[in-house]
């Protein structure tokens, strides 16, 4: 269940971060937004550009993680959390992402 949950996360992390693919790119390589271990993306830089992108793209996210949580018996914050920690593990060099203790740091 488990593997099966982390393809299906995965999956729906690339194909969210498809969607927004210019937008989110742009966002990330300006240092506007950043990966987290929740699965969230997070606010950097607070911009009006930037809040209003992660919460576009963590509702969509949000909505995945509940549909792969129901399906696999799983909870939606074990989806969530095995999500963020594989967008922390496949972020670009010199994106952010938030640390352990809750700082944000290049990548």
């Amino acid at each position: 269940m488990k593997t099966t949950i982390r393809g299906m996360a995965l999956l729906l992390l690339v194909c969210s971060t498809l969607a927004m693919a210019l937008d989110l790119d742009g966002a990330k390589s300006q240092g506007l937004v950043g990966e987290q271990p929740n699965g969230y993306l997070g606010v950097v830089k607070a911009t009006p550009q930037a809040v209003e992108l992660a919460a576009d793209i963590n509702a969509k996210r949000r909505a995945a993680y509940d549909a792969i949580a129901k399906k696999n018996g799983a909870t939606l914050d074990q989806v969530a959390a095995l999500a963020g920690q594989k967008a922390i593990e496949k972020a670009a060099p010199g994106a952010y992402v938030r640390s352990a203790d809750g700082q944000w740091v290049k990548k």
